[in-house]
């Protein structure tokens, strides 16, 4: 069953996340389905930008907890599989975040060429909460556009930040109101599709030029800090306290 749907109409292609009932978290499968439309994206003549969303009340509620640790399919392209089609995509990728996002679900923002939050949602990198380290390229990202102490904070702190912050930050270019948030984005997006696909990819390649390689080295780094972290002491404890709903003890 499809995790990830996927239309194209006037020149924008929306991937939608479509686990709602997970609140859109990531597991292979979502991975793998994303880093696909994300490279057929590449050559499709009949895309122009590409809009990424979720379905339902989230964005997305980051890693899948629940399968953490367990046995499952190996992924065929994984984390950085995905990571790094959304860095090499030659067009204009927009984040649409529609609801709460977690995890990757707000560490993605630092990815999107341009990034929308909806009012009242919430966002928050819960990584030391986890006993794991940042993704998604963020500790190259998140400083860059907040500023280091911020940056920092949000990536240390595991605390939860506002839609609001998040464009304060300079995370998210602008926040829309819930009830026409799709319209707002789409409205950009059109304004993006109407223009020659040659001069948007060649002003992405230019923008893009310095720093696609210290971005690529930074989800490599960031891989290898979570393999090391991930099954380790406070590791373990964050998931058991997760699934026994309690508080962690990581002393």
């Amino acid at each position: 069953m499809a995790v990830v749907s996927i239309e194209t109409r006037d020149f924008i292609q929306t991937i939608t996340m479509d686990r709602a009932e997970a609140l859109n978290a990531f597991n292979n499968d979502m991975m793998d389905e994303l880093c696909e439309a994300f490279l057929a994206a590449f050559d499709d003549d009949l895309v122009r930008v590409v809009v990424l969303t979720g379905a339902g009340r989230a964005f997305s509620a980051g890693a899948d907890l629940k399968t953490m640790g367990t046995v499952t399919a190996p992924a065929r392209h994984g984390l950085n599989g995905l990571l790094n089609a959304i860095i090499d995509c030659p067009k204009p990728v927009i984040v649409a975040a529609n609801g709460l996002g977690a995890g990757i679900g707000t560490t993605i923002l630092g990815l999107g060429d341009m990034s929308f939050v909806a009012e009242g949602a919430r966002f928050r990198c819960p990584f030391s909460a986890l006993g794991l380290t940042a993704e998604a390229g963020s500790t190259y990202t998140f400083p860059r556009l907040m500023g280091y102490q911020r940056a920092a904070w949000v990536l240390m702190s595991s605390e939860w930040i506002t839609a609001e912050e998040c464009v304060e930050y300079g995370l998210a270019m602008a926040s829309f109101p819930a009830d026409i948030f799709m319209s707002k984005v789409m409205e950009r997006a059109k304004t993006l599709a109407e223009l020659p696909l040659v001069s948007l990819m060649q002003t992405k390649a230019l923008l893009m030029a310095p720093r696609r390689a210290e971005l690529k080295q930074a989800v490599l780094e960031e891989g290898k800090g979570l393999a090391r972290l991930s099954g380790g002491p406070a590791n373990r404890e964050a998931i058991a306290a997760f699934r026994e709903k309690r508080a962690p003890n990581f002393v």
